[in-house]
């Protein structure tokens, strides 16, 4: 066979892998999609993705199935979809932990390059909390109380966990003295402030809403960009002077790698039209949750800047994985 032949045939391969995967993409989706939550169900995660899943679902016209699949901190679900294949038919909805996790473990089962950003679902915004009956009214009452005896024990959940990082944010920005209390959910956390077992902690709005209406605990502060829709009241730590206290319990969409770009670009456009739309909105920011939608660029952006941010954080507390 000679050059030029060769170099035909290759073209001719190559031409037709990318007809096919335009025609993958023309055609997708064709069967049922499925979102693999990395955590049980029930959390701020699963709800979101859930919500989230059924109004794209509307959008691209085909069913799709949500499947839990909880462990190590949410490795075991981000390297079953990391190692799935690449069709357009299997993306993972994780949260915070998909960047942070690399900070504090010492070894990975996949790759960072082998998840594909998507799109950001949303964002529940942290809600320091402390016992409703506590003297302490905001985040300059916290760390004047923490500063004044042996310090406060905070609940998180987790080393590397949300409610963590929050924590070492306050130690680190303004002195608190924190005693970190891991627990093992951010739901057992909050039960555990809400029955004096400890003084304080930070959890998804989605999680601490409900209690801080029922008067079963009170917020102090809330940990996001942008006061919470519903607590309008409520001041950020930016607002109160702490603007390194800054950090939400976000949720997004990521593929494996090698998932074709067309694909990826349609399941963004449907995710943005869904969080758009009025009747996702209705069913979210109630609960504390802000939609978010965007680009795959935006989404990519906002990743790096958590990455730059919370890299510094983890490595001046010393994070390890439990």
């Amino acid at each position: 066979m000679n050059l030029k032949h060769h170099l035909s045939r290759c073209i001719a391969v190559l031409l037709l892998g990318f007809l096919a995967l335009s025609a993958q993409a023309d055609t997708w989706p064709s069967r049922p999609i499925r979102f693999v939550v990395p955590f049980g169900p029930g959390g701020a995660n699963d709800l979101v993705a859930r919500a989230v899943a059924e109004a794209v679902s509307k959008q691209l016209g085909q069913t799709i199935l949500v499947e839990n699949k909880p462990g190590a901190g949410s490795v075991l679900g981000a390297d079953f979809v990391a190692k799935a294949a690449p069709d357009g038919y299997t993306f993972l909805t994780p949260a915070g932990g998909v960047v942070t996790n690399a900070m504090i473990k010492t070894r990975m089962p996949y790759r960072e390059e082998d998840l594909v950003p998507v799109a950001m679902m949303s964002v529940s915004p942290s809600i320091i909390v402390v016992p409703a009956d506590s003297p302490i009214t905001d985040l300059k009452g916290l760390i004047a109380a923490s500063k004044a005896g042996p310090g406060l024990n905070f609940s998180t959940a987790g080393t590397g966990s949300t409610p963590h990082f929050v924590a070492e944010m306050l130690k680190l920005k303004s002195g608190a003295r924190l005693h970190i209390i891991p627990y093992k959910s951010g739901s057992e956390g909050m039960v555990a402030v809400m029955g004096k077992q400890v003084d304080v902690t930070s959890e998804a709005s989605v999680v601490v809403l409900p209690q801080v209406q029922g008067g079963k605990l009170r917020a102090i502060a809330s940990t996001w960009s942008r006061r919470i829709a519903v607590l309008p009241d409520l001041p950020t730590a930016t607002e109160q002077g702490y603007p390194g206290v800054l950090i939400g319990h976000w949720s997004g969409i990521f593929a494996p790698r090698g998932t074709p770009e067309a694909i990826l670009d349609k399941l963004n456009r449907a995710v943005d039209a869904a969080l758009k739309s009025t009747e996702l909105r209705a069913r979210l920011i109630p609960q504390g949750i802000d939609p978010v939608g965007g680009t795959r660029a935006e989404f990519v952006k906002f990743l790096t800047a958590e990455k730059a941010r919370l890299g510094p954080i983890a490595k001046a507390a010393d994070m390890k994985e439990d």
